[in-house]
């Protein structure tokens, strides 16, 4: 899809040739003399239309405006969540009229979240997985003018919009993709493709050479299964070797069986959803390349199956992570932090500024969060606050959860270092306090995007989050500006393993 940044007036968007001209009413509006104005006015003044989000009226080959339909929308306040929200209501609109070519007017005071809005709100709107289809409905919008009053003063925000629009896409194609085709060899494949194309440095180890690095946690989770598991290091590098880099690890369990502790067969389907951390990462990547802005940015993508067979890890058995911690299974569900542990550790190596994992790491945030924000986890309040402040910015929202020292306590356990779960109360929360013990030497945080990385029911699919919260989070630290290395870490010191605690299976 071709998006355009065009200053357009009320008179001006009247002249424009296209298939709809989507018009953003406020509060307030102030009707001109122009054809545009007038159908307006005349909507507000017999109340056919109210300025609120989510309301519409269309109208077709109206007097004196070159477009052949026009939606009006309610956007009420003009806000960034607004302007998305009139979008996505209008997308149904577009859908059936087959339009090619699309202008949206954004109001005259509109800002730069208003622009964001509205181009990533069109993008997702209008996408339509064909990848597996026999016969793929085709897409057929193909042109969209987003209209505002300066478009030079916008400029950098809609270029930021498009790279978002771009990395978000990209994420929610892999992740829709089914288990038998986004398996581990395949996003390793993806990211070379990616990294041959954008000039990203890429490495992706196998079993082999992840033996010899370990990872002896990641390495157990991947034994059931007959795909290889792929350990996937991508790296940009916009500023000077002598800048310390931001690192991103992605979970990327590409179907989650749970392993010997099954799952229930109802919406198992929808575990080809669990490596939206490893999509995040790679799409924050694709994003990167549209931008190309001065930091340097390391991905992580532990890779594998969580299956079940004759060799296949269970309960009891003590695994050895990279960092020589021990860890006693009692649930093989609980898989995701099992993989990510050793690429925590791994990424000390690159002397972070700071570290971020992303995970659909527990149903426990589903049920604190629901899918409207990701958990929040972090070691260093600066951290934390800029990542919460980037979610709003994207409109891609989180929500800081605790990381006491006392939420450790069930993870004892007799016979290793710790346990992979402990009880069922506050899952998220343990299950970030197990990565926790992994992550001593840099500020973290961790994101637990398991509400959010994906939709069920009728709207089934990925949604690309939080690639929005990452690119603008990323794009906050350009230049090394507001980084978390000048804030001291504010770590929570892991819990001593420690005899006897009684746990129910998570």
């Amino acid at each position: 899809m071709d998006f355009e940044l065009k200053t357009l007036d009320l008179a001006g968007a009247a002249a424009e040739k296209c298939d709809v001209l989507l018009v953003l009413v406020t509060e307030g509006f102030q009707a001109g003399k122009d054809p545009v104005s007038r159908l307006v006015g005349a909507a507000l003044s017999a109340r056919d239309l109210e300025p609120k989000p989510g309301k519409m009226l269309q109208a077709y080959r109206s007097e004196g405006i070159a477009a052949t339909r026009v939606v009006l929308a309610g956007c009420g306040d003009g806000s960034g969540k607004r302007v998305q929200a009139a979008v996505q209501a209008a997308a149904g609109v577009l859908r059936s009229s087959a339009a090619r070519k699309l202008v949206i007017l954004l109001p005259r005071a509109a800002g730069a979240e208003a622009v964001r809005a509205a181009v990533c709100g069109t993008a997702e709107s209008s996408y339509v997985y064909v990848a597996t289809k026999s016969k793929p409905e085709g897409r057929e919008l193909k042109k969209v003018v987003v209209g505002v009053a300066d478009a030079g003063a916008q400029r950098q925000a809609f270029q930021r919009a498009k790279a978002a629009a771009v990395g978000i896409e990209f994420a929610r194609e892999l992740g829709n993709l089914p288990p038998n085709y986004a398996t581990p060899t395949r996003l390793g494949e993806e990211a070379q493709k990616m990294g041959k194309a954008h000039g990203f440095a890429v490495e992706v180890l196998g079993p082999k050479e992840v033996a010899r690095l370990g990872m002896g946690s990641f390495m157990s989770v991947a034994k059931g299964s007959a795909e290889p598991l792929r350990f996937i290091t991508l790296r940009y590098n916009g500023a000077g070797k002598s800048e310390a880099p931001i690192v991103l690890v992605g979970k990327g369990i590409t179907f989650d069986s749970g392993g010997v502790s099954i799952k229930p067969s109802a919406e198992m389907d929808e575990m080809k959803f669990d490596m939206g951390g490893a999509a995040s990462v790679l799409g924050t990547f694709r994003a990167l390349a549209e931008l190309k802005p001065k930091l340097n940015v390391v991905g992580l993508v532990p890779s594998c199956e969580n299956m079940l067979d004759g060799s296949a890890y269970k309960p009891g058995d003590i695994l050895t992570s990279m960092s020589g911690q021990t860890i006693e299974v009692l649930n093989t569900d609980a898989e995701g932090r099992l993989i990510l542990c050793d690429a925590l550790t791994f990424a000390e190596r690159f002397k972070p500024r700071a570290v971020i994992d992303i995970a659909t790491l527990t149903g426990a945030c589903v049920v604190a969060l629901g899918g409207v924000r990701s958990g929040l986890f972090a070691t260093d309040d600066a951290l934390a606050e800029q990542l919460a402040a980037a979610g709003e910015a994207a409109l891609d929202p989180c929500w800081r959860l605790p990381l006491d020292d006392e939420y450790a306590e069930g993870l004892k356990t007799n016979f290793a270092d710790v346990a992979n779960v402990a009880g069922r109360a506050a899952g998220a929360v343990v299950a970030a306090k197990f990565l926790h013990r992994f992550t001593q030497n840099y500020p973290w945080a961790h994101l637990d995007i398991a509400g959010t990385a994906w939709k069920g029911g009728s709207a089934k699919g990925s949604t690309g989050r939080p690639v929005g919260l990452l690119l603008e989070y990323l794009l906050s630290q350009e230049g090394g500006n507001a980084s978390a290395k000048d804030a001291p870490p504010r770590a929570v010191k892991a819990a001593k393993p420690a005899k006897g605690r009684s746990r129910a299976a998570a």
